[in-house]
């Protein structure tokens, strides 16, 4: 693959035998980002898991302490009483089978995350096929299927985030922008890994973490130690 000048000059920058440490990864990270745009800080972190057996399986959520930068739009599928809670807890979007016919008829995803009470599951079902490859169907599991609508909004808006690992076993998650001060930056990494390792399946042998990496949307990728973590 052919990169950028920008892109090249970045890498020249990075020591590829070198293992940095959170605060070093960092301070690297905001020195090569050079868009022109706010760029997403991400993690790929590949786990010593084997996701073909369901006791192995990683996923979670957690709420970085400082957000994620981005704002999140949030749709909600409830009725009554509690399509009224989510208005009240700041929901951009709330309905029914109104929506459902919306996504299915204009394939609408304007939106960032879904959430919905148990009795809209059997509605929500005509277009799981349309959702879940988004990453956006409604999962008891990661909170998004409750009756606490309230708490679900609020947790999403403040910088929930999913950490889920993929078939090649590599859990892809954002962690801020290039434009958060270094320790806020530094902070979110923490809690996201402290979470990931929590997840440590007990069937999971040998080395947890077998690698780490942090980019930004269009820079190169920095190794970071995982002995920290």
């Amino acid at each position: 693959m052919k990169h950028g000048k920008k892109y090249n000059d970045s890498k020249k920058l990075i020591d590829s035998t070198k293992q940095y440490d959170t605060e070093e990864a960092v301070a690297l990270l905001k020195q090569i980002s050079k868009a022109k745009f706010d760029e997403t800080v991400e993690l790929s972190i590949r786990l010593g898991v084997d996701p073909r057996h369901a006791d192995q399986q990683v996923r979670g959520t957690v709420v970085l302490p400082h957000g994620t930068g981005k704002k999140v739009r949030v749709l909600v599928f409830a009725k009554g009483d509690k399509a009224k809670e989510a208005e009240a807890a700041g929901a951009d979007y709330v309905g029914e089978a109104d929506l459902v016919q919306k996504i299915q008829s204009e394939n609408w995803f304007d939106f960032d995350a879904c959430v919905a009470t148990p009795d809209m599951m059997g509605t929500i079902g005509r277009i799981a096929r349309l959702l879940g490859p988004k990453g956006l169907m409604p999962n008891p599991k990661s909170g998004t299927v409750t009756n606490d609508l309230t708490k679900a909004i609020n947790d999403i808006k403040a910088g929930k985030v999913e950490y889920r690992v993929d078939k090649t076993s590599i859990v892809h998650c954002p962690v801020g922008k290039a434009s958060f001060d270094n320790e806020k930056l530094a902070e979110n990494i923490r809690v996201l890994m402290d979470a990931i390792v929590k997840a440590k399946p007990t069937t999971a042998k040998g080395t947890y973490i077998r690698s780490l990496y942090m980019s930004s949307t269009m820079g190169p990728a920095i190794r970071m130690n995982t002995l920290k973590f």
